[in-house]
């Protein structure tokens, strides 16, 4: 189970971000300018599960003409126009998940809805987890030490409810349900805004290589745009490949020294 996420009708109402507080119990954060929009939640963390990200451009704006199928630029219109970009961004429940693989005390677990969750009453702190997370979102909270993130709405799923965020999207844009249908259903979204006339949007996340993402995307930007990594990268990853290198390296000089004593020796 998982999320797809259509951010060409997100309105930026951000209905998820409070849904999920309210229903998760998460710490009100909300009130706090920063000054990047109409965005005043910045980026995913301990307190914010869902962020809805705000992107003011200057560019070209389509819209669809009364009686027409596709996206035109409107009459008399400023070819230095403007358009926001709007999405609901969210842990990724990846199916290769590295937080799960570094945690040490098994707090972090894998659902039977194939989600990622982290126990508040078995993690210790240790932190581990939050360089491993190649999406940047897990975090600890202040005040209490813990990671917490998105749980996808276990206690929902085991009710048979949708998660909260979901539920309450006006718009649809955030579409919850088994990944194999979401990403038909993404696939074929993505063809009918390429055929309105919209060629630069793209999905994000909806194949199954990589970390195979529980949470994907319809953008109609570059991922780097709405803040999300275009090449995500797994720092422990490179860790190990860097602790074989200096492995081999440290082999091969005792095996040096080892010859050259028993050079000496004769």
């Amino acid at each position: 189970m998982g999320f797809f996420t259509d951010t060409t009708v997100c309105i930026g109402c951000k209905a998820c971000e409070v849904a999920c507080k309210e229903w998760n119990d998460v710490p009100d954060t909300i009130g706090q300018l920063t000054g990047e929009s109409y965005d005043n939640t910045s980026a995913l963390g301990a307190n914010t599960w869902r962020h809805v990200a705000f992107i003011e451009q200057r560019k070209p704006v389509k819209v669809q003409e009364a009686g027409l199928e596709g996206l035109e630029e409107p009459s008399g219109g400023d070819e230095d126009g403007f358009r926001w970009l709007m999405s609901s961004d969210v842990c990724k429940h990846c199916t290769e998940a590295p937080c799960l693989d570094v945690c040490p005390t098994g707090a972090i677990f894998r659902t039977e809805f194939g989600t990622v969750v982290v126990q508040e009453d078995v993690c210790n702190g240790c932190g581990y987890c939050i360089p491993a997370c190649p999406f940047g979102v897990l975090d600890r909270r202040q005040g209490d030490g813990r990671v917490w993130k998105c749980t996808l709405c276990y206690d929902r799923l085991k009710g048979h409810m949708e998660p909260a965020c979901a539920q309450a999207c006006p718009t649809d844009s955030i579409q919850f349900g088994p990944l194999d249908e979401l990403r038909e259903k993404a696939n074929g979204r993505l063809e009918m805004v390429h055929e309105a006339g919209v060629t630069d949007a793209r999905l994000y996340g909806a194949d199954e290589g990589g970390y195979g993402m529980g949470a994907f995307f319809l953008l109609l930007d570059d991922p780097e745009v709405y803040g999300l990594p275009p090449d995500p990268e797994v720092v422990t990853r490179k860790t190990k490949s860097l602790w074989g290198a200096a492995a081999a390296a440290a082999g091969a000089l005792a095996l040096g020294v080892a010859a050259a004593f028993a050079g000496g020796a004769r």
